[in-house]
């Protein structure tokens, strides 16, 4: 099935309507991960879809998914499995934990405690897990989108800067309008049930699609300019009076493949100041750290993005 990346965008966002009321960008950007084969965190209040959006995400693409419900008392085998001794044939044989999917939902992941939350850090990094000493690859496909609830804070455990680094992007999903919490209504009244997604008639996208959208997202053009362009926004964010930590190199690298997957799905094989525009708010958000004194400010990261994008200039 032949497919271009704007053509699979289009498609798939008209698949997610079907499913989901609203949250187009924040859907958007759920394909932007995937395009770009990183892992994402959601950040919403209970009840806004955040795992039904990863789940339509995996039934669109015919991918693999499981969810982990992270506790306080979560251990690391119970995420990456472990070896288990059989007894009718006197060995060891692997007990596949549920890691070893293609999109792996963590949900409340700072509820899970720190040393549960480093067993998934060699995961999203190498694209394998180590089980008593030997090394297992996962899927080609595999992505970690983990969510996290903003109001809730006793019993949980802050993700250290280190790990929060290894999210391509953070997703912010707000409250539905009005007229669109009318449309949710009318939808479960109608018969649609968020637990068996093949009643509601989406039209899935064969693997070889994504695929070939992957590989015309890496084709797509960068001019240097545009290289510098990002480096500046970059090291905007470490100069930012508002900021104790700025974002890294890895951040930069980040903001270059999300800008290249945006245009491609757009329809362009080059890059554009616009694309780096769009993708500079959920790749730098959870990226910066920001002084005590800015945060009793109450300013937020997101305003501290947009004034570094205001004071750079715009490549011609």
């Amino acid at each position: 099935m032949e497919m271009s990346a704007a053509a699979l965008a289009s498609h798939v966002r008209k698949e997610f309507a079907k499913i989901i009321v609203g949250q187009e960008d924040a859907l958007n950007q759920l394909l932007l991960v995937v395009l770009t084969r990183g892992h994402a965190l959601i950040e919403g209040v209970p009840g806004l879809a955040k795992t039904l959006a990863v789940k339509s995400l995996a039934h669109i693409f015919r991918l693999q998914f499981q969810r982990v419900q992270c506790t306080p008392d979560l251990i690391p085998a119970d995420i990456l499995g472990g070896n288990i001794f059989d007894s009718a044939a006197s060995s060891f044989r692997l007990h596949r934990g549920p890691i070893f999917t293609d999109l792996l939902l963590v949900d409340e992941i700072n509820r899970m405690p720190p040393r549960t939350q480093s067993a998934l850090l060699e995961s999203m990094e190498e694209l394998q897990v180590t089980i008593d000493g030997t090394s297992y690859p996962l899927s080609r496909s595999f992505a970690v989108f983990a969510t996290q609830n903003p109001v809730e804070f006793e019993g949980t455990y802050p993700l250290p800067e280190a790990q929060l680094d290894r999210f391509l992007m953070k997703i912010r999903l707000g409250y539905p309008e009005a007229g669109q919490e009318s449309e949710i209504l009318a939808r479960y009244q109608n018969g649609f049930e968020a637990r068996d997604l093949g009643r509601v008639g989406t039209e899935t996208v064969p693997s070889e699609a994504l695929d070939a959208a992957r590989e015309e997202t890496a084709r797509v053009r960068v001019e240097p300019k545009l290289f510098d362009y990002i480096v500046s926004i970059i090291r905007a964010t470490r100069n930012s009076p508002a900021v104790s930590l700025g974002a890294s190199p890895r951040a930069a690298i980040a903001m270059m493949l999300v800008a290249k997957a945006i245009a491609a799905t757009e329809g362009r094989d080059f890059l554009i100041p616009d694309d780096v525009k769009s993708a500079a708010p959920p790749i730098l958000r959870h990226r910066i750290l920001l002084k005590p004194e800015a945060d009793l400010e109450g300013i937020a990261p997101d305003q501290v993005v947009a004034e570094v994008l205001a004071g750079i200039e715009v490549p011609k």
